[in-house]
């Protein structure tokens, strides 16, 4: 393994590339990386250098959005099969039938969508800023909310806003269930529970805090406790232990492992800087709209 970790960063010297690794990553290709954390930080921190070469271990609408961010810069993911169940519950014609329904209602739309769909849509939000977001719309008219109803139903508790949800979820969180929170209490009673918003209202309502991957990491790096439950894909585990020795983790169930962040590996990341051919490219008019989604978002 050691042998191709340093082919791959000496190909991406060579190349003049950056990589970036989700949290969810494995832990191989989180270490490799330039940069970790959620998905937009990362396309803007790429955005940010002078690389010629954007890597994205991550899934398709991530790299997807790295391209919006840096329309000059290439960008491939090292495994095109790599991409995201929730993302592709919804679509641009069926975003556009939804508006239809309820003119003039404000679309928020969560980044982990495709460029089609974030350009049907009035704002973008991440899930750390959702609440933000939504706070800065009048209330005067229902807000269309795509594509994770689980984040879209949080959000309503926390702002009181008429959130009118799409059917949309993430099949690795919405795994997890009150029971099982309860059942890792049992078991370390002294721990904080940590959970995502992307996971079922019952959870959420268990937690002590619901937040994005980053927050999380910013949390347990700040708190003086010793012991968390985490709800969340497996992937961030590896960050958590990395960053805070000393501190005690435990993944809320065993289940909580997304199959398309673990597809990328080390052979698929040197291939993909040798050959440079698994391009990620959006349409110059959906990447405009999209982009104009993001800076309305930024802009907050």
């Amino acid at each position: 393994m050691q042998t191709l970790i340093q082919d791959n960063l000496d190909l991406k010297k060579k190349k003049n590339a950056i990589i970036l690794a989700h949290n969810y990553q494995l832990p191989e290709i989180q270490d490799i990386a330039d940069f970790t954390g959620d998905s937009l930080g990362l396309s803007r921190k790429a955005a940010a250098t002078d690389a010629d070469l954007i890597v994205f271990c991550g899934v398709h609408f991530m790299a997807e959005t790295a391209k919006i961010i840096s329309p000059r810069k290439k960008v491939i993911l090292p495994d095109p099969s790599a991409g995201c169940p929730m993302a592709d519950m919804i679509t641009a014609e069926q975003l556009r039938e939804f508006k239809a329904k309820y003119p003039g209602c404000p679309v928020v739309c969560y980044v982990n969508s495709t460029a089609g769909v974030k350009a049907e849509s009035d704002v973008c939000c991440t899930s750390s800023n959702a609440v933000k977001v939504v706070r800065s719309l009048p209330r005067d008219k229902p807000v269309l909310f795509v594509p994770d109803k689980f984040l879209g139903e949080w959000v309503k508790k926390q702002t009181g806003y008429d959130i009118l949800c799409w059917n949309g979820f993430c099949p690795t969180h919405f795994r997890v269930t009150p029971e099982m929170v309860s059942e890792a209490l049992k078991k370390h009673p002294a721990a904080v529970v940590l959970v995502h918003p992307e996971c079922p209202g019952g959870v959420c309502d268990m937690a002590d805090a619901v937040l994005s991957t980053g927050r999380m990491l910013e949390f347990v790096q700040k708190s003086d406790k010793k012991e968390f439950i985490i709800g969340t894909e497996k992937g961030i585990l590896h960050q958590l232990e990395k960053q805070n020795p000393g501190k005690a983790f435990y993944l809320v169930t065993k289940d909580l492992i997304c199959p398309n962040m673990k597809k990328i590996t080390l052979e698929k990341l040197f291939t993909a800087l040798r050959e440079e051919t698994r391009e990620i490219t959006v349409p110059e008019t959906v990447a405009d709209r999209a982009c104009g989604s993001i800076e309305k978002m930024l802009a907050l």
